[in-house]
């Protein structure tokens, strides 16, 4: 398993339509990241405030495009994450065979970390034998 870490930006924008759902609002995701994780990334959002102040829930799907320690592709993460008051409760995963270019085959899973307002990803993953075209193949991450 590999793990590395790296700073992102994200800017959060709202789908400005009536879901006819309460309380349910949708969102437009689009991420930069920075590190050995060097990509663009846009997705979707669905989400619910309740009316308990730091309670709510998320699902998202998101499409990363770029360069993970030199290699090149892209891959889909698949969010869910629910708060409580101070609790916070995150899976973000690299959904199954979503990954292609030199990236076939990535598994892996990211946790975020917010830290003086600024966002910080740690990303552990693996890839198969030979999917690295770089002359140190498969080394670990550090």
């Amino acid at each position: 398993m590999n793990t590395i870490s790296g700073r992102f930006e994200v800017t959060i924008t709202p789908v400005q339509h009536d879901t006819g759902i309460g309380g349910i609002g949708q969102f437009l995701l689009d991420k930069r990241y920075e590190g050995q994780l060097t990509a663009s990334a846009q997705g979707w959002m669905t989400a619910h405030r309740t009316t308990t102040e730091g309670s709510a829930g998320y699902v998202a799907l998101e499409r990363v495009s770029g360069t993970l320690d030199g290699r090149s592709g892209s891959f889909m993460l698949q969010h869910s994450g629910l708060m409580w008051g101070t609790t916070r409760q995150l899976t973000i995963d690299v959904i199954p065979d979503s990954a292609d270019g030199e990236l076939l085959g990535l598994r892996g899973h990211m946790g975020i970390r917010i830290e003086d307002g600024v966002h910080f990803y740690d990303f552990e993953y693996t890839l198969p034998t030979g999917s690295n075209t770089s002359s140190s193949e498969n080394a670990p991450v550090r």
